[in-house]
């Protein structure tokens, strides 16, 4: 995406995606109403500013140097610091824009009504900042998606800094899904909202990260139980403790790993122990040789492979997320400041959008769509005030 001609977004692929946002008049209208084109100075229309920004957001090109080649492309007759205020003043536009653009790719690709039941991973993926300070710091933009398994395509994202923590119950439920997450995901209290909210869960569980129970709500010594196992899996009933509410009942299903993944997974630990410092536990070792999940899907209907073969689906949001980064060229934004970083995220995932390693994988969920334009909306009332 980086490689892509400065002429490309003076012809057909930037009227495509003009088409797509809903003409010239619906752009010069979004733009007044997030403030992004307060007065025209420097800029005949919307149009103009929006493909400027992408001119410098696409591109390897200063500030300077885009400014330059916009006049010389009569788009805009603006200098390298005012087209960088404008960068900074177009975030909650740029979001606007791509939120529209999700909803209008749902649209094109929903299928039909889909058969059995809707399998939703959900991860987060992280951009660097670029100066070593911020870096050296911890931060980051954090980037958080689902991805609707069955029709391989990611269908909500929220962007968030370093704060923004993974939350199981950050993206809305749509009743009767299947939510996957991995070991960052296993929050008891945020995986009772998504069940309450009428999902189901699949999370990849760590053996010291949550207090087991018995189901008469004893405590579990889950390392004592794996010791205990002579074959390669197990499955049972148990209890999970919340900080806030009764304990979760929930379906453990484990299995023995391969002696080649169990000593690469040992081998991890001690590296791990090594760099933080700590001493390495027994019982790491000892869980070192399980794959550990927990369901609420009951074994009436799930088998235990079948919940393992559920769990590797997750892998796809992996892969995906290789292709969003290679196919948009996100990179670390070119400034520190947070309203250029954000607007420079999103100019590339209009864009993204486009092209096609992402438009067959992009939807949004028409039971899950309104949701979300309701709090973008929401958001963008309280931090656009002109």
């Amino acid at each position: 995406m980086h490689g892509m001609a400065h002429e490309s977004l003076t012809a057909k692929d930037f009227d495509t995606l003009v088409a797509r946002l809903g003409g010239a008049e619906m752009l010069a209208d979004s733009a007044k109403e997030t403030c992004a084109l307060r007065r025209r100075r420097g800029f005949a229309d919307a149009s103009s500013l929006l493909r400027t920004l992408l001119l410098y957001c696409l591109t390897a090109m200063s500030l300077r140097t885009t400014a330059a080649l916009a006049e010389a492309s009569t788009l805009a007759n603006v200098s390298g610091v005012a087209l960088w205020k404008r960068l900074a003043g177009a975030t909650a536009w740029l979001e606007l824009l791509v939120v529209k653009l999700l909803l209008q790719a749902c649209k094109e690709a929903m299928p039909a009504a889909a058969e059995g039941r809707l399998i939703r991973c959900i991860d987060a993926t992280t951009l660097a900042h670029q100066s070593l300070g911020a870096r050296t710091a911890g931060q980051l933009w954090r980037l958080h998606c689902v991805y609707d398994a069955q029709r391989e395509r990611f269908s909500a994202f929220e962007l968030t800094d370093e704060h923004g923590g993974e939350r199981l119950d950050r993206i809305a439920v749509i009743p009767g899904e299947i939510r996957i997450g991995d070991r960052a995901y296993m929050q008891p209290d945020r995986m009772a909202r998504v069940i309450a909210a009428g999902a189901d869960i699949l999370i990849r569980a760590g053996w010291s990260s949550v207090r087991w129970l018995k189901t008469d709500g004893k405590a579990l010594d889950l390392i004592a139980l794996l010791r205990t196992q002579t074959g390669n899996g197990l499955e049972r009933k148990i209890m999970i403790g919340r900080n806030d509410g009764a304990p979760l009942s929930l379906r453990l299903v484990a299995r023995r790993k391969t002696p080649e993944a169990t000593e690469k997974a040992r081998l991890k630990a001690r590296q791990d122990a090594k760099r933080k410092g700590h001493a390495l536990q027994q019982e790491t070792l000892v869980a070192a040789e399980w794959i550990l999940l927990v369901t609420t899907l009951e074994g009436a209907e799930f088998t235990g492979e079948d919940v393992l073969d559920l769990y590797r689906v997750r892998w796809r949001i992996e892969i995906a997320f290789k292709r969003l980064k290679s196919g948009a060229g996100l990179g670390p934004p070119p400034s520190e400041n947070p309203a250029v970083a954000k607007s420079y995220i999103y100019c590339h995932l209009l864009v993204a959008l486009l092209t096609d390693s992402l438009l067959s994988e992009i939807g949004v969920s028409p039971r899950s769509a309104g949701a979300q334009i309701r709090a973008s909306g929401a958001r963008l009332q309280s931090s656009t005030a002109c």
